[in-house]
């Protein structure tokens, strides 16, 4: 969308695994704008960056597809009582991702899976997920990941808060198209509607209010 209203401008897209490491990228000028959960930025990063709500997105869980909840459409988050759920602890470029997790498992009986190396590729992944057999905190557009299944978490539905985040006093041509195409999208598609059993932080829901 963004290449259709700025057509003679350039627009890269390149992956980040998280905000908070591409947030360092925008501070320091390599990168101008990124997606991602801004109120769990480090203050320290927040200070030199701006955001602009885009999107609740459903959370979801990746289980080994024979593990006993595996046969749900949909899982109840109290049925994760008990397990260990991988949520990237210890992943220096995802603390906002786990942070997140901390906030929906407290007082549920969930824990989060210590660090284990970051599995780059299928196989990777594959031999991760065989060795612990940890569900994965993800949200419902994961990519599909070989020997297990996604399941929608529910009752209550958790909301993982994107914003489109840039440095502070970014002015280009380029991104003014990436955010009304951002902007654009977001009322078309109703990103931000949140259901009536919605589960989102109440830190984050201000923020994703602010700018509203």
């Amino acid at each position: 969308r963004a290449r259709e209203l700025a057509p003679d401008q350039e627009l890269m897209a390149r992956y980040e695994s998280g905000l908070t490491g591409a947030a360092g990228e925008l501070l320091a000028g390599r990168l101008d704008a990124s997606f991602g959960r801004f109120t769990g930025l480090d203050p320290a990063l927040r200070a030199g960056l701006d955001h602009q709500p885009v999107r609740l997105e459903p959370m979801a869980v990746v289980l080994p597809e024979d593990h006993p909840l595996a046969s749900l459409e949909r899982v109840p988050l109290a049925a994760l009582e008990g397990e260990t759920v991988y949520a990237g602890a210890g992943n220096p470029r995802t603390p906002e991702w786990t942070d997140l997790a901390r906030r929906l498992f407290e007082g549920r009986g969930i824990a989060i899976a210590p660090p284990v190396p970051l599995a780059v590729g299928e196989e990777e992944f594959r031999r991760i997920m065989a060795k612990t057999r940890n569900p994965i905190l993800a949200v419902v557009d994961f990519p599909p990941m070989p020997a297990t299944v996604l399941r929608p978490l529910v009752e209550p539905v958790p909301l993982s808060p994107v914003s489109l985040v840039w440095r502070r006093g970014l002015t280009h041509p380029a991104f003014d198209a990436l955010r009304r195409a951002a902007i654009e999208l977001s009322v078309e598609l109703d990103w931000l509607h949140r259901p009536i059993d919605g589960w989102i932080p109440a830190t984050d829901l201000l923020d994703m209010n602010i700018h509203k």
